[in-house]
């Protein structure tokens, strides 16, 4: 029997990168964003379901959990790639900009893991919980003025390595993936050349080597509480 996974922001980049892997590797996949159905991104599969929403919404969480059980029968892993981000100086962040940041970041994590946890809990056959954060919560980078959406993001780290220890037992697995520039619709009007001296490598990572990493984690056993950097070493310091 295929697994089924759960991708969050499969619309576009990186979310749709892992779809197509997904489906790909033969799991069934349920693919969800604002307007998942209108994408251009995603093929055609009996094993692909689609379902519009904003995942920061407890319903359509549950309409998501809902589809994965009533179409395929389980949710055996879930990628939580919905986020949203943008630089600013601190002290113009608004009160606005971060209930929109937490509302994406975090309870667009929050209420979607809650109903996998509760099914893989259910099916005894553990699972899989991967986030999508960022390289800056660790190493921050001058002229990226982004603190108030890496609150989220560094929160993000928090609750995976938690979760990571909590559902140990049951077999459940939570890691995240660290990006730091990726070839995205997100920077697409960005100076590549600038983006490149932002990692030691000079490189931009590719949506490839995001949903490569992605892939790994949800299929790696012996993995939780992990933080997988992709961003062709920029965490690692000064350069």
């Amino acid at each position: 029997m295929s697994k089924t996974v759960i991708v969050t922001g499969a619309s576009q980049g990186i979310g749709a990168g892992a779809v197509k892997a997904f489906l790909d590797k033969g799991y069934n996949v349920v693919a969800t964003s604002r307007s998942v159905s209108k994408s251009r991104e995603l093929p055609s599969s009996p094993k692909l379901a689609l379902v519009d929403g904003d995942i920061g919404d407890a319903s359509v969480a549950a309409k998501v959990s809902e589809t994965a059980i009533s179409k395929f029968g389980s949710i055996d892993a879930l990628v939580n790639n919905a986020g949203i981000f943008f630089a600013k100086a601190f002290t113009d962040y608004t009160g606005e900009d971060l209930k929109k940041l937490s509302s994406t970041n975090l309870e667009g994590y929050l209420y979607i893991t809650q109903f996998a946890v509760k099914q893989m809990l259910a099916q005894k056959s553990g699972g899989s919980v991967v986030g999508v954060t960022s390289s800056l919560v660790e190493n921050p980078i001058a002229g990226l003025n982004v603190s108030v959406p890496m609150i989220t993001k560094g929160g993000l780290d928090a609750m995976t390595r938690n979760l990571a220890v909590e559902y140990a037992k049951q077999g459940i697995r939570f890691n995240t993936v660290a990006p730091g520039m990726v070839d995205t619709p997100l920077h697409k009007d960005d100076p590549h050349d600038f983006l490149k001296t932002l990692a030691p490598l000079g490189t931009i990572s590719s949506v490839k080597d995001i949903v490569d990493a992605i892939v790994y984690l949800t299929e790696a056993q012996n993995v939780t509480g992990e933080s997988l950097h992709v961003d062709g070493g920029a965490h690692s310091g000064r350069w």
